[in-house]
């Protein structure tokens, strides 16, 4: 078996698939290097991830002990809305809400871990400095992949045949055009694009106000800008600070901080004021949530699965990333468990099942921002009467335990959207209770 791409989607998916073969191999255009650090092949290896609820109790699934593994190497571990101050449809969210726990690690230090522990597995191999450059097969049917040796001049093209070949290359993913090139049909393809766009640069600061341990502004159809301020390992913290088509954050510190005193509340520019940056914040514009049906009937190609990113890429302002990668292993996992074979085609539905919840949160987040673009847009009176209810949600988030709760596993993956619908609790409290009281000043504990 062949892994194209050798990040965590990759990783986790040939540590899976090691159960069922005897020797999986990991296709990497990159060179690791032995401690954590960015990497050129991983563009948002420099900004802001979250381990979601979900996604931690997946990784624990699968790699017992890489959580506490994270934790002594000096990664947060959070609980929200208990330690954070998140502020969402103008009001903070009471700190006293129940909570779920998040980690915090920076991408790096995640992937090293991971990588180490993958890697461990005899029947697991890497190669390094090498690019796919095609599939290999027919229509119907892939039996392997060509690849070149990255630097020289000459290049050499070698063929590597494959029982199945997986694709975890994330958004620069290129099995359509590959595809294409063998004379089978590219995936449908379903879009939704904000325009969005980010920025990330890395502090030294005190501790904010209240014994918070973080911010997240949270952007809407009616406040577009955002910030997610977290700590991450080495007394840091990681600040991603966004804004829609148009008004992306600058790319100087200075400029930085000043986009943040845009934001609805003063708390967290108040706070960077006093921070220091660590180099300049690197910026990131490739936010359209973009979903290929490979799960469709006609797509199915015996021999090829595509996970992660290639699969189903999300905006990445929703910290789903991650955990949806590891929730596609899990999903594996639990489908080729006491069997002898699976085919390909129930493979890659499993993988879609396992991101819809993630799909459905992202694209109904974005769905009623301005200008948003796409096929899979959520339009029309039933997505105009679902939003304004929604918005009563939101407005019970604040001070209601019951709805934060709700939401919060929603947002989290841990419950299907629809639950924000189809609970009797939640119903009853969106519809025929007052919102609340007002909630303007930081949350204390």
């Amino acid at each position: 078996m062949v892994v194209v791409g050798g990040s965590v989607a990759g990783l986790l998916t040939a540590h899976v698939l090691a159960g069922h073969a005897e020797r999986v191999t990991v296709l990497e255009r990159d060179q690791y290097e032995d401690t954590p650090g960015p990497r050129a092949g991983v563009p948002q290896s420099r900004h802001t991830h979250v381990l979601l609820t979900s996604g931690m109790n997946a990784l624990e699934e699968l790699l017992p002990g890489l959580l506490p593994a994270l934790e002594d190497a000096g990664a947060p571990r959070l609980a929200v809305p208990g330690d954070l101050g998140v502020w969402q449809a103008g009001q903070w969210i009471s700190r006293r809400n129940p909570s779920r726990p998040i980690m915090t690690p920076s991408r790096p230090l995640l992937e090293h871990h991971v990588r180490r522990r993958v890697l461990d597995d005899p029947r697991v191999h890497v190669r390094t400095g090498v690019e796919v450059t095609g599939l290999l097969g027919r229509p119907g049917h892939i039996t392997g992949v060509a690849v070149r040796t990255r630097g020289g001049d000459h290049p050499a093209r070698q063929e590597i045949e494959a029982d199945l070949v997986v694709d975890a290359s994330g958004r620069a993913s290129r099995t359509p055009a590959w595809l294409a090139d063998l004379g089978a049909p590219a995936p449908a393809e379903e879009l939704v694009e904000t325009g969005r766009a980010y920025a990330t640069c890395v502090f030294h600061a005190d501790h904010p106000p209240e014994d918070l341990d973080g911010f997240y502004i949270v952007p809407d159809a009616g406040q577009p800008l955002g910030a997610i301020v977290l700590p991450v390992e080495g007394d840091r913290w990681m600040v991603t600070l966004s804004g829609p088509r148009g008004e992306a954050p600058p790319g100087d510190a200075e400029g930085f901080v000043e986009f943040a005193g845009r934001l609805p509340h003063s708390a967290p520019h108040k706070w960077l004021r006093s921070a220091r940056p660590v180099g300049r914040p690197a910026g990131y514009r490739h936010t359209a949530n973009r979903r290929r049906r490979y799960d469709r009937p006609g797509q199915h190609n015996t021999g090829l699965l595509v996970v992660g990113d290639a699969a189903c890429a999300l905006n990445p302002v929703y910290g789903q990333g991650l955990s949806v990668a590891a929730l596609n292993a899990v999903a594996l996992r639990e489908e080729l468990a006491g069997k002898r074979a699976v085919p390909s085609r129930t493979l890659q539905r499993a993988v879609f099942r396992s991101a819809r919840r993630a799909w459905d949160v992202a694209t109904g987040a974005d769905s009623p921002m301005p200008g948003v673009t796409g096929n899979a847009v959520r339009s029309g009176p039933a997505a105009r009467l679902l939003t304004r209810y929604l918005d009563r949600v939101r407005a019970h988030v604040p001070h209601d335990p019951v709805v934060c709760g709700t939401q919060r596993d929603v947002l989290f993956l841990l419950a299907p959207p629809r639950t924000l619908v189809t609970s009797p609790r939640v119903l009853r409290r969106a519809l025929l209770s007052p919102a609340g009281p007002d909630r303007s000043a930081p949350p204390t504990p």
